[in-house]
């Protein structure tokens, strides 16, 4: 016969069933964890793939315009040449397409949080030193710069004689001077620019919203209000792919900003705000208008 003690027996299985059950309850967690996990990279691998085929239909479907081509040529003897010279510019622009497809795509979160501990510091930066809220972009030579004055009355409109400074300038003006996270940015768009940069507002404002939505795919929708007169220049963001816009140097506002910058050759003031029932965010840039 067991000498054992029911009491004690019913204490130790009442002591150890909440304990067996946070375990339980920690393997369940784990468990889930790791299905999301792995249903994330299947998302991303099946995204990845979707942009491969998409990229690579658009590759046949050139092709397929180049054959047609080649084929007229050869039934209508009239056009034959120009017909010819069409499909040979499609059958060249399906190779490139099909053998320059990217083979990695980066996730925008990845990209977002590489970018949030930037902002975060730069954002650090400006109040360990007391400077003030204002962000104007300044043109030089192949770039812009960003410069944030310790007051609101420092004003910095000619970087010719501080091209090798920064990123402090403890001079007059005083502030901080950064390259701007748009300008690789603009760089890229500029490089893909069918045609010239537009250097007047409206023009310039639409193609960089274009370019940000279409080339960069960094928002989803964007909607322009150019005052060229009292030079103004606001863009409703909708989606953004990098998260609140209205952090520091945001790649959105930033590379608005910049492509303004470097169109209207003059600088140009930053101010972010969040948007309304038609938009998220609203990108306000503000420069020295000639009829001013």
């Amino acid at each position: 016969m067991s000498n054992s003690d029911p009491e004690s027996t019913t204490a130790e299985e009442a002591d150890e069933g909440p304990a067996a059950e946070g375990a339980a309850d920690h393997l369940d967690r784990r468990a889930q964890l790791e299905v999301l996990a792995e249903e994330n990279r299947r998302l991303r691998t099946e995204y990845a793939r979707a942009r491969q085929s998409r990229y690579r239909q658009t590759a046949l479907g050139l092709a397929a315009v180049g054959l047609v081509a080649v084929l007229g040529g050869l039934v209508f003897p009239d056009g034959r040449e120009v017909l010819f010279v069409l499909g040979a510019t499609g059958f060249f622009g399906g190779v490139l397409t099909y053998f320059l497809t990217p083979a990695h795509v980066v996730a925008a979160d990845v990209g977002e949080r590489v970018y949030a501990a930037g902002a975060a510091n730069g954002a650090a930066l400006v109040e360990a030193l007391g400077l003030s809220e204002t962000r104007r972009y300044v043109p030089m030579a192949g770039s812009v710069r960003l410069f944030v004055p310790h007051s609101p009355d420092d004003v910095l409109t000619d970087l010719s004689d501080h091209a090798e400074a920064g990123p402090f300038l403890l001079d007059d003006p005083r502030g901080l001077l950064l390259e701007a996270t748009g300008q690789r940015l603009f760089d890229e768009f500029e490089r893909a620019l069918s045609g010239d940069l537009a250097a007047t507002p409206t023009p310039l404002t639409t193609q960089l919203t274009d370019g940000l939505c279409e080339h960069l795919e960094l928002a989803r929708h964007a909607e322009v209000d150019v005052d060229a007169d009292r030079g103004r220049a606001t863009i409703a963001i909708t989606e953004s792919a990098f998260g609140d816009v209205d952090r520091f140097d945001h790649p959105i506002a930033s590379f608005l900003v910049v492509g303004l910058a470097t169109g209207l050759d003059r600088p140009v003031t930053l101010e972010v705000a969040p948007g309304d029932d038609r938009a998220d965010w609203l990108v306000t840039c503000r420069w020295d208008s000639d009829n001013e």
